[in-house]
């Protein structure tokens, strides 16, 4: 599934998160053997919140990486924006959910105005988007000047003596998982193929840049094979 394109893959994607809402936490959990939670945090930190500050969290799913934030920063007012609605209402029941503004949204048409937000965050976002640019041109349409854009994605395992371990887990251990755990054992079939086409750390820093967020930089985790992207308007 992962080498659909366009409005066929948008749709493949938005069905599929629906279809998956009810294990997603759980499976990610288990992929990652509890680091999704490490890195989440560090999306916040990098986002660099102000008190009062507004976040949108996009791709929010269940709302991670919004909580993390309110953690942090209790007088924050999170938005959590996503076009899975079923994810967002696994969410809405978890015990910092009443809290999250929560937002069916495009990620590539985004229905809030300009000079909005204090931060944009966003995980496994731009990994599943038809338009990579765009997604940042809207994030900096809607972000106030000198706000943060944080982005935490997988990335295609690097060269390197555990480059081959890495790609039997992707072929093997995640769909093996997904078979034993999730509503839909087909998504963790995409989910590791559309991780070994997508962009580097470098390359996706590049497409940041020239869509004009300023001062990129990047973090990677797990091997390689996590990276949080952050940048400013």
């Amino acid at each position: 599934m992962a080498h659909l394109t366009g409005e066929a893959r948008a749709a493949y994607v938005q069905a599929m998160f629906g279809r998956i809402a009810d294990r997603y936490n759980l499976m990610n959990r288990l992929m990652t053997l509890g680091q999704d939670l490490k890195w989440r945090r560090f999306v916040v930190q990098q986002a660099r919140l102000p008190a009062n500050g507004r976040l949108l969290d996009l791709a929010t799913g269940t709302g991670d990486i919004a909580f993390e934030a309110l953690k942090a920063v209790p007088s924050a007012q999170a938005v959590g924006a996503d076009f899975a609605l079923p994810m967002m209402h696994v969410g809405q029941k978890l015990a910092l959910g009443h809290q999250v503004r929560w937002t069916g949204a495009d990620a590539l048409r985004l229905p809030f105005p300009d000079n909005t937000f204090d931060a944009v965050t966003s995980g496994y976002l731009v990994r599943n988007v038809i338009d990579i640019a765009q997604t940042f041109r809207e994030q900096l349409r809607v972000l106030k000047t000198g706000g943060r854009v944080v982005v935490l994605d997988s990335s295609p395992p690097p060269p390197g003596l555990l480059r081959p371990f890495i790609l039997l887990h992707l072929k093997y251990g995640i769909p093996l998982l997904g078979r034993l755990v999730s509503s839909d054992p087909s998504a963790y079939q995409y989910l590791p193929e559309s991780t070994q086409a997508f962009k580097t750390p470098d390359e996706l820093a590049a497409i940041m840049r020239g869509s004009g967020v300023r001062n990129v930089q990047y973090r990677l985790f797990m091997f390689g094979t996590m990276a949080v992207h952050w940048g400013e308007k």
